[in-house]
């Protein structure tokens, strides 16, 4: 399967005729693993592209979440993203999941920034467009984004170009070259767009400060989990203190955490351990801070794992993000009650609700170092009790099925407004 990815062939398609029905997805308000309820005999099946590059983290699995859904609910999915990211991970969730893809998985290399091979690969998406005549062309991220917006359908296709950010370009600081040069660029490509699904308030609000008003279609469709990732997360016998999950790069305030735990032990003489679980660009730079902050016996480094076991291994997770959208991590963590501490930062405060004054502003070491603390030292009922509410209040807002269906919505809204 890699190898055809990486040269870029479609692994599986099917070019079937645009049926006459579909069914959509079941609309309950709250998280449900059950099978979509039966499609509307008068309303059409959707052919769905979705566009993104890496394979990885929470885009990803958004991703895999909302193709799975719609595939169940009788549309024709298929997915087109980068052939040299996402290790054997990557490899076995696609291999899962290209059996119910009618539209298959489609591999090319991509580029984070951009490069000229972006040309090819812009290319090859014009010829698969060509070949599934999608209905619905979903760019996911900036990347995905882009392409799903600027790729050729040629005269058999008309799709509604739609376009989810999860951060992306939107989550660069205001003011800096890259984000005006990236802002206006997604000025220019708000024109080919036919509706925003921002998955975000927090990101919603960014694209109006930045980029401006819009007459396109806008929608929140927020990140989703399902009824399984509730179940409590039961500790291990000898946990860490604290877990950190995710990406090793500074944009995730991984060197500020470290710090805070330098200044725990250094003002107030507590050592608490920390697990690292996750894989990223900066790790090297930041296992040599840890060697120079004397954190060495404290802190242990381990590649990526299924996030309910890396949260079994510690009493609190800690997210010492400079930037987020919506974090899957911190809904993932609040599902299953795991007491969390979390800086105040994107789309944060929209999953911790009425509980978001406890977040704590970034790169803030000391005030990160305190909430820490308490949150360790608090009495273990009380701090089962909060993180209980939280799971609550995220079973209410975040649901998978409405996640899926709010999304086919979008899509027909936009093309009904298109006419």
């Amino acid at each position: 399967m890699e190898a055809a990815a990486r040269r870029g062939a479609v692994i599986r398609l099917e070019d079937t005729p645009v049926a006459a029905s579909h069914r959509r997805l079941a609309a309950d308000t709250a998280p449900s693993d059950a099978a979509p309820t039966p499609r509307a005999a008068d309303a059409p099946r959707e052919r769905i592209l979705h566009v993104f590059r890496a394979p990885v983290g929470g885009l990803f699995r958004h991703v895999v979440d909302v193709a799975r859904l719609q595939a169940q609910a009788g549309h024709a999915v298929g997915l087109f993203c980068d052939a040299s990211t996402g290790g054997a991970r990557a490899e076995a969730a696609l291999a899962e999941l290209t059996p119910h893809l009618a539209l298959g998985v489609t591999r090319v290399p991509m580029r984070r920034n951009p490069h000229p091979s972006d040309l090819a690969a812009l290319a090859a998406l014009s010829r698969l467009v060509g070949r599934a005549v999608p209905t619905v062309l979903h760019g996911h991220g900036s990347k995905g984004g882009l392409f799903a917006r600027l790729a050729p359908v040629g005269p058999r296709a008309r799709p509604v170009r739609a376009y989810t950010p999860h951060g992306g370009s939107f989550n660069y600081r205001p003011g800096t070259p890259l984000h005006r040069l990236y802002m206006r660029a997604e000025g220019l490509l708000t024109r080919r767009t036919d509706v925003f699904l921002f998955e975000s308030d927090y990101i919603a609000g960014r694209y109006r400060a930045y980029v401006g008003p819009t007459d396109r279609l806008v929608r929140v469709v927020h990140n989703g989990i399902g009824a399984a990732e509730f179940a409590p997360i039961v500790a291990s016998s000898d946990p860490f203190d604290l877990v950190y999950i995710g990406e090793l790069r500074e944009a995730k305030g991984v060197p500020v955490l470290f710090e805070a735990l330098a200044r725990l032990r250094r003002e107030q003489g507590r050592r608490l351990t920390l697990l690292v679980v996750g894989s990223g660009p900066d790790e090297a730079a930041l296992r040599a801070r840890v060697a120079a902050l004397g954190l060495a016996r404290d802190v242990q480094f381990e590649p990526p794992q299924p996030i309910r076991a890396a949260l079994s291994r510690a009493t609190v997770m800690v997210v010492p993000s400079l930037a987020e959208s919506l974090p899957y991590v911190i809904l993932e963590a609040a599902a299953g009650a795991q007491p969390l501490v979390s800086t105040d930062v994107g789309g944060i405060p929209e999953i911790f609700g009425p509980a978001a004054p406890a977040l704590v502003p970034p790169r803030d070491a000391a005030a990160l170092a305190g909430a820490i603390l308490r949150k360790i030292d608090q009495d273990p009922e009380e701090r089962r009790g909060e993180a209980a509410a939280l799971s609550a209040f995220v079973r209410c807002r975040f649901s998978m099925n409405r996640m899926a269906e709010d999304g086919l919505a979008g899509y027909a809204a936009a093309r009904d407004r298109r006419g």
